[in-house]
């Protein structure tokens, strides 16, 4: 069975005041059985954020074990800090950063190359979207950023709806129940238990909709973003993923 995961991305917010989160989250994560709580901090967070009771990931990772790559980190100095995770082909990333498929399947990689699980993004725009071309844009995404050797041990897949993230927007629950069975079906059909990934929701996810997103067929979590800044925010989306 896929696993449930409950994953936090801070993105580009938090200093060491918002550790106190990470504390205050640590009894929530611990009594939601069953569940992965993990949250993905600024780099400059990981390190301390580790050990204390949530599992944490990173946001991204250069393919490159070195070299000079000046502003970049490396997949082997996240898990040297700590990191169990590493967000890769996040929207943010794709677009902000003109990341390819191609530069995601390298990152992909490189987290493995690591030992890190890999939590990668795929997702439509809202053009897209309003012209019906969701499905032929995630298969794209899917076979040019997963590589080969993908399993349920080192990759989750992340479905975030471009014009989702952060306006408040959500599919309907059938939509997200078709796009998961497509995605479901795309990565058991070109990977070896790749039907046995975790998929994970993520576009305006809060404590006011997540038990009704996390109980759509072939759902097994979510990547939340603004939510998960506030442990008071994101300790239900928690507990009502473990409910689920």
């Amino acid at each position: 069975m896929p696993k449930k995961i409950a994953a936090g991305n801070w993105k580009m917010n938090g200093t060491s005041a918002a550790l106190t989160q990470l504390e205050a989250l640590a009894p929530v994560a611990a009594a939601s059985t069953g569940v992965l709580t993990l949250i993905c901090p600024p780099a400059s967070l990981i390190s301390r954020a580790a050990g204390l009771g949530v599992e944490i990931g990173a946001q991204d990772c250069h393919a490159a074990v070195s070299g000079a790559h000046t502003g970049d980190i490396s997949a082997e100095m996240l898990a040297d800090a700590g990191a169990s995770h590493v967000i890769t082909g996040h929207s943010e990333r794709r677009q902000d950063h003109h990341e390819t498929d191609a530069d995601v399947a390298a990152k992909t990689q490189a987290g493995w190359r690591a030992g890190l699980t890999v939590i990668l993004c795929i997702g439509e725009s809202e053009e897209q979207y309003r012209a019906g071309q969701t499905l032929d844009v995630l298969r794209g995404q899917l076979a040019g950023s997963v590589p080969q050797g993908a399993g349920p041990d080192n990759i989750v897949i992340a479905y975030e709806p471009i014009w989702a993230i952060g306006t408040g927007l959500t599919p309907t629950v059938e939509e997200i129940a078709k796009v998961h069975a497509f995605i479901r079906a795309e990565l058991g059909a070109a990977h070896t238990e790749g039907a046995e990934i975790s998929l994970l929701y993520g576009g305006s996810v809060k404590a006011s909709n997540a038990a009704e997103i996390f109980a759509v067929a072939d759902v097994d979590g979510g990547l939340v973003g603004g939510a998960s800044l506030a442990a008071a925010d994101f300790a239900p989306i928690v507990t009502a993923l473990a409910a689920s």
